[in-house]
């Protein structure tokens, strides 16, 4: 499987077979996304909700603007989605520690479990997934394609 792998993509693809490819994957994240949703649909969170609490369990206590920025929306957007998280007592906000016009938010330790219950959900069901429907020369091309997925998302 694996020679077979490296003699077909050997050469340089095609434009109209990288477009077809980009299609491909456009549509097989959703679909992946959606079900990996539904693994830990317990949560009752939205995707964008999701991105935020991850945010801040990544990076640490952040701004609005600042969460704005990092999820390529609008501060008024950024708003209600915090509105919502601390409704829900996911988050916390606190004064700003150098700048008394801004707040900053933070995770709860409820907020907290939530992402690390969703995480495992979604991990569990996926690698079960991998092992009972992949063979283990397909999981390993699976492993192998991650830092290229990774490096198209950080550039």
């Amino acid at each position: 499987m694996q020679v077979f792998l490296l003699i077909s993509y050997a050469g340089d693809m095609s434009r109209a077979e990288r477009i077809r490819t980009a299609d491909e994957l456009t549509t097989l994240v959703a679909q992946l996304s959606r079900r990996m949703r539904t693994a830990s649909a317990g949560a009752e969170i939205t995707p964008s909700q999701q991105s935020v609490i991850s945010r801040l369990d990544r990076e640490g206590p952040a701004t609005t603007a600042a969460l704005a920025r990092g999820e390529l929306v609008r501060p008024q957007s950024m708003r209600a989605t915090l509105a919502a998280l601390e409704e829900r007592a996911l988050v916390v906000r606190a004064p700003h520690p150098t700048d008394g016009r801004q707040v900053v938010f933070s995770l709860t330790d409820e907020g907290a479990h939530l992402l690390r219950t969703g995480r495992e959900a979604r991990r569990g069901w996926l690698a079960e997934a991998m092992e009972t429907h992949l063979s283990p020369a397909e999981q390993r091309a699976m492993t192998e394609a991650v830092p290229l997925l990774r490096r198209l998302v950080e550039s």
